[in-house]
């Protein structure tokens, strides 16, 4: 069967007995990661992306749902602040294993309210220094290059992602607590399954949301039609994004994960982190949901989305995790979100 990306134009011949006929199967697309989906409930099965087509109706200038609301919201993406420079070039040195304290921190001065941040992190209750650190290179020294990546991640996402969002019910800091709560999680969770992801795992639960940042304006004009469709809680808002605008928030932080240059496979776990069966060679797409999930359980930063979010058991089995475990990762994430947030909000 050729199956075609709408988004890309890729064409895939797939074996006829690799399809399970009578259901309906998604797949990312190899060459530009979206979701292809194939309806084999028909004898001819139409090969569509995730989002709906777009009728000869809504095609015009600005529709209201589908492939031209998303083109429209895409070129919204480039208004977001890009990811400092002086966070891009940390990064790179953190992961030079021949670089040095005195590299870091030439670089990281260089944009002073990053350094800034990084300090003000640096010597909060959670590190629970003796001594208040007051450079940059006595922070890299004292804390290590680990703790200090961990910190420049943070310096980077929390003023952007500290936004209040009306259309998804957050308060201003809410998102931003929510982001903390999931990265911790996450780092939790791959230190016990894949510790040496562990740091992009951190990093991904910071922007795992960026998506909302650009959605927010739209679903809040769509507030009443959302509630409408959410009805008595029985379909998700993830649901209601997909239905009311062609496509949901992990599409669009793809998108802004790719204008930030963040790594391709931080990026595909950002995509999928509510659908990680997916994406089974993605791990950080299950750690991602799963986090996800304990952060909602723990009342972190839930906005009204929150309501009728349901983890995959699946995930959570094959990351190896048993119902005791997220209680414990849970405790441990509320601790460290509490013990952090104070200095955090302070700019």
């Amino acid at each position: 069967m050729r199956a075609e990306c709408t988004h890309c134009h890729k064409v895939y011949d797939i074996p006829d007995e690799r399809l399970p006929l009578g259901k309906k199967v998604k797949f990312p697309c190899p060459s530009c990661k979206e979701v292809v989906e194939l309806d084999l409930r028909a004898k001819q099965a139409d090969p569509v992306t995730s989002s709906p087509p777009v009728s000869s109706k809504d095609a015009g200038k600005d529709s209201t749902v589908g492939a031209a609301l998303k083109r429209k919201i895409l070129r919204t993406v480039g208004d977001l602040p890009p990811m400092p420079q002086a966070v891009t070039k940390a990064r790179k040195i953190l992961a030079n294993p021949s670089s040095n304290f005195k590299d870091l921190a030439i670089v990281l001065v260089t944009d002073q309210a990053i350094a800034t941040r990084i300090l003000k992190m640096a010597n909060s209750a959670y590190y629970g220094l003796s001594n208040k650190v007051s450079s940059i290179q006595q922070a890299s020294v004292v804390l290590g290059y680990k703790t200090l990546a961990e910190i420049v991640h943070m310096a980077s996402s929390s003023k952007l992602m500290s936004k209040t969002l009306k259309g998804y019910g957050l308060e201003a800091g809410e998102l931003w607590h929510h982001s903390l709560a999931v990265a911790f999680g996450a780092r939790f969770i791959a230190n016990k399954k894949s510790p040496e992801i562990s740091d992009d795992a951190f990093a991904a639960g910071l922007i795992h949301d960026a998506g909302k940042l650009v959605l927010d304006e739209y679903i809040l004009q769509r507030k009443e039609a959302f509630e409408a469709f959410m009805g008595d809680g029985q379909e998700s808002f993830l649901a209601a994004e997909k239905e009311l605008l062609g496509f949901d928030h992990a599409e669009i932080a793809f998108e802004i994960c790719k204008a930030w240059n963040v790594p391709e496979d931080m990026t595909i776990g950002i995509r999928y982190h509510h659908h990680p069966s997916w994406t089974e060679a993605n791990t950080l797409s299950g750690i991602l949901h799963v986090a996800d999930g304990i952060a909602m359980m723990s009342g972190l930063g839930t906005g009204i989305d929150a309501l009728s979010y349901e983890m995959d058991d699946g995930a959570r089995e094959k990351l190896g995790l048993e119902m005791e475990d997220l209680n414990k990762i849970m405790t441990q994430v509320v601790a460290s979100v509490e013990k952090t947030r104070e200095e955090l909000q302070k700019d």
